[in-house]
């Protein structure tokens, strides 16, 4: 009778709980380690496109998602001074029955709060920093701040973009400056004029930058998220405070109506973005990498929280498919998982050239292609995402 694996996942994330919901509804004997002293996640939005919506519905937690999400009609896209609408792509009419599943927005924090639920009290490790991994052909360990020391079978790295497991594994990486910064803040939906801002996605497309905007917590809070070409700040924090004026005076000239759903928000937070190279692998012996730890991605599909769901679901496959063979068991996951996610890397980056177009010519082109996307086009996304989002996890899964 095989011997049950012993799974450490550094980083109690939203891949980190996905990976161990997964694992443990497999039967797999699962530790998460997180160096904050509670479950927490940053107070902003995110994308859940129906691929992720896929591997939650195979994870039993589809519904109680649903629950805490917002399910925009329409995906819009407008002018970034006039406000005209270039695309107005269905959604909530087309998606369920072209790619089996909706998209949603919610706020990070509810939808850990839903990966959490279903693991039991043992399973975490808080206030548990780890420092340094070593790892060999038949185990893996983990080393932590407090002296603390802990072997596993498999060692996961779920612990995001500045990754200690990476590190070891791999060595200090050199990540890229896009010359870009980003601020983002949440309104209560109610506070904002519902004349200026609507129910559903939309994003304004100008000159070097964008904004979105969509709802979160079942439609109680605007999230936006301005984008901008610049070099005036480097640092990759999310949780870096700054002051209105900041927007204000960096999207003087931008639709009147994202001016008034800046100065609706309460705090901001902003930070540089920074691009990486897919790398080359994400295992070596009895360790191996998810999410943004193996392939941190710029934002531009709104696939990075959705690829590391789907990898929870795939090494958690992989693992009980081989469980007296884990070294076989990792080499099947990054099989499986690289070239898919290797795509979603490079593509999120094209989409950024796309998105900040600096010619006004430029610009038109793309607006045009985008308007006779919406008529004429075969895939009814905005982005041209068929390929993300027809894929299915608990089809694709090794069994």
């Amino acid at each position: 009778m095989a011997r049950t694996p012993r799974v450490a996942i550094i980083g109690g994330g939203i891949g980190g709980l996905a990976a161990a919901v997964a694992m443990h509804k497999r039967g797999i004997e699962v530790e998460v380690y997180e160096q904050s002293p509670q479950l927490s996640e940053i107070g902003a939005g995110l994308n859940m496109s129906p691929n992720a919506m896929k591997a939650f519905r195979a994870l039993g937690l589809e519904d109680a998602i649903t629950a805490i999400g917002y399910e925009s009609d329409f995906q819009i896209i407008r002018s970034w001074n006039s406000g005209r609408i270039i695309s107005r792509m269905p959604r909530k009419e087309v998606f369920a029955a072209k790619f089996g599943a909706p998209h949603l927005t919610m706020h990070r924090a509810d939808l850990l709060d839903v990966l959490a639920r279903p693991l039991p009290e043992r399973v975490f490790r808080l206030g548990a920093r780890c420092t340094a991994i070593e790892t060999g052909d038949t185990a893996a360990r983990a080393r932590f701040a407090d002296g603390k020391e802990f072997e596993a079978d498999i060692i996961v790295g779920a612990d995001g973009i500045r990754s200690v497991v990476r590190e070891s594994l791999f060595g200090a990486e050199a990540p890229h400056f896009t010359g870009c910064v980003c601020w983002r803040g949440l309104v209560p939906y109610d506070s904002v004029p519902h004349d200026l801002i609507g129910p559903d996605s939309t994003m304004y497309m100008g000159p070097h930058g964008h904004v979105v905007h969509y709802l979160v917590r079942r439609g109680e809070l605007v999230n936006f998220v301005a984008h901008y070409d610049s070099d005036a700040w480097t640092e990759e924090s999310w949780t870096r405070e700054c002051d209105r004026s900041e927007l204000m005076t960096t999207y003087a000239g931008w639709n009147e109506a994202l001016l008034r759903l800046y100065q609706s928000a309460d705090k901001y937070y902003k930070w540089a973005l920074y691009d990486r190279e897919p790398p080359e692998h994400w295992s070596r012996g009895r360790a191996t990498l998810l999410g943004d730890s193996a392939h941190a991605m710029l934002p531009y599909l709104g696939q990075g929280a959705c690829m590391a769901v789907e990898d929870g679901y795939i090494l958690a496959a992989a693992i009980a498919r081989s469980p007296d063979d884990l070294s076989a068991a990792l080499a099947t996951y990054e099989q499986m998982r690289m070239p898919r996610t290797r795509r979603t890397v490079l593509g999120s980056r094209e989409r950024a050239k796309v998105n900040h177009m600096p010619s006004r010519w430029g610009r038109l082109k793309r607006d045009a292609a985008f308007a006779l996307r919406g008529l004429i086009g075969t895939d009814r996304t905005a982005f041209q995402a068929d390929w993300l989002y027809t894929y299915d996890v608990a089809a694709e899964a090794p069994r």
